[in-house]
């Protein structure tokens, strides 16, 4: 019965010095390029994210002050008008012609209120979509770098 010499395989003897430093060499030096890709990849993200909130947040500010002068000019019409019905209320000499002051006032304030809702509604959607389109171009962006890696 031939015996085989397990003190060879495990003796210190055995083990080249030189292969053994270079193979740990070389997965070191792997190690660190794959953690210095990794993080230039995450440092690119990081900066990416912050430009697309820096751009949401100047969107933002800009449709709010926009949605608010729009909101403003539509009290000021308003307001406007209510006085010039009180101014025109005041100088009615009859009954008749208060119903017909009246009527036409609520016409013209029905019309003037699609009118308003109208413009606010169109300003809203333009400026959520302003809003939207940094992150929407953002995450488009990430899509086809998915795809594509």
């Amino acid at each position: 019965m031939a015996t085989r010499k397990t003190d060879d395989a495990f003796s210190i003897a055995a083990l080249d010095p030189a292969k053994f430093s270079e193979s740990f060499r070389d997965f070191a030096e792997k190690g660190a390029a794959q953690s210095k890709e990794a993080y230039a990849r995450m440092k690119e993200a990081a900066e990416e994210a912050t430009q697309t909130a820096e751009a949401t947040m100047e969107s933002a500010q800009t449709g709010t002050v926009e949605l608010g002068l729009k909101a403003i000019d539509a009290l000021r019409t308003n307001a406007e008008n209510s006085l010039s019905h009180m101014e025109a209320l005041l100088g009615v000499k009859s009954v008749a012609e208060l119903f017909e002051l009246q009527t036409a006032f609520l016409r013209k304030q029905a019309e003037v209120a699609v009118e308003q809702a109208r413009t606010l509604q169109e300003t809203s959607r333009r400026v959520a979509e302003k809003v939207a389109a940094p992150g929407k171009s953002a995450a488009e962006k990430a899509m086809k770098s998915f795809k594509a890696g």
